[in-house]
């Protein structure tokens, strides 16, 4: 595979998108269709033995990856909103029974650590779902007993997450039918809130205008921490820094924003740029100096409820950008006379449109060589 180009610019779209030989722009910017696939499986009668039960807990089982952080986010998102105990889990628990629901989830169908969660969960009498391709041990663990949710829009790993967090969801908004509205959102206008930043985001809009372009070019050629403000957006915060990596874009760190403010003094600022030419393979410190450093640079997730507190907390921060999804980028995307009925997003909602943001951000990072 030919290596990205540092030579590509993010206002030329016809370059961007000849140069996506891998899809990755279309993939990232697929968020809103995996949302509406798994509504419509939903709506398939896909979790019709969960509507009017009144469970004892509901525990997500999940592999590694986009299904784990998608469960730590939801947990830290609504755990404490709901009127039943959800917590997350590597198995299914031995207490686990016919008073539980376990949502079992995960990328790899033939994960025995999944398949005995399925099984271990039916022989002791709990409503199961699975959330993971219908093939091999999983599909043969489920026996037709389980509810399952597969994948329906094929998608590299590193975007799986707003699918698991849908599915979540949906079993939750089952679970809590007519109490939750206020937090848990509609899977609809979820999908709708996505696709708007898909949109906000395309190749085509010049860097001022599109946030996920205007991200890239933060973090081009910059160390880069991302943090949050809260435990969800932290979650966040690590997927974004998961994704940057895995799709070659760039190598981050992650941490939560106490860690940051605590850490942060200890490097010194530098903002001299990387010297023209620099080539690590013939730098000699003792004839050149000491190896140059591509500046540090903070970038913090955070609600925009948070945003004020956060800003004031990140003040003395030498470089730093707080992130949100506010409700003014969507109310551009509707005709003037109707933005007075813009209502505001939930938690859930800005973290789907963020997620999104970060994952067209590095797709565009790696077209463009920012590592």
């Amino acid at each position: 595979m030919t290596a990205p180009s540092s030579l590509l610019d993010l206002d030329d779209a016809e370059a961007l998108l000849a140069a996506d030989v891998d899809g990755a722009l279309r993939f990232a910017a697929l968020g809103g269709a995996q949302i509406r696939a798994t509504a419509a499986a939903v709506d398939e009668d896909g979790l019709t033995r969960l509507r009017g039960l009144q469970p004892r807990s509901v525990v997500l089982v999940t592999g590694n990856g986009r299904a784990a952080r998608a469960a730590s986010l939801i947990v830290a998102a609504v755990g404490d909103r709901l009127g039943v105990p959800l917590l997350g889990s590597g198995g299914t628990p031995i207490w686990a029974g016919p008073l539980d629901i376990v949502v079992v989830a995960g990328d790899d169908a033939g994960d025995p650590r999944l398949a005995e969660s399925v099984d271990s969960a039916l022989r002791r009498g709990a409503e199961v779902v699975v959330v993971a391709p219908a093939e091999g041990p999983l599909r043969a663990a489920g026996a037709g007993r389980a509810m399952v949710l597969p994948p329906r829009v094929a998608v590299p790993e590193q975007h799986g997450l707003l699918r698991y967090l849908t599915a979540f969801l949906a079993v939750l908004a089952a679970v809590e039918a007519g109490r939750s509205t206020l937090f848990l959102p509609d899977l609809g206008r979820l999908a709708d809130a996505v696709d708007e930043e898909s949109l906000r985001d395309h190749p085509r809009n010049e860097l001022f205008h599109n946030p996920a372009k205007s991200l890239a070019a933060r973090m081009q050629g910059r160390r880069v921490v991302l943090s949050g403000d809260s435990r969800a957006t932290a979650d966040l915060a690590r997927h974004g820094s998961e994704v940057l990596l895995r799709s070659g874009a760039a190598v981050t760190a992650a941490a939560d924003l106490s860690d940051v403010l605590a850490g942060a003094h200890r490097f010194e600022p530098d903002t001299s740029p990387m010297p023209p030419g620099y080539d690590p393979l013939f730098h000699d410190e003792q004839l050149d100096g000491p190896v140059p450093s591509a500046p540090l640079r903070f970038i913090v997730l955070a609600s925009e409820a948070g945003r004020t507190q956060v800003e004031r907390r990140i003040a003395a921060l030498a470089d730093a950008d707080v992130v949100v999804a506010s409700s003014e980028e969507a109310s551009m995307t509707i005709a003037p006379s109707d933005r007075s009925a813009v209502s505001p997003r939930t938690e859930i909602e800005q973290i789907a449109i963020l997620a999104g943001r970060l994952e067209m951000s590095a797709a565009y990072l790696r077209l463009i060589g920012g590592n």
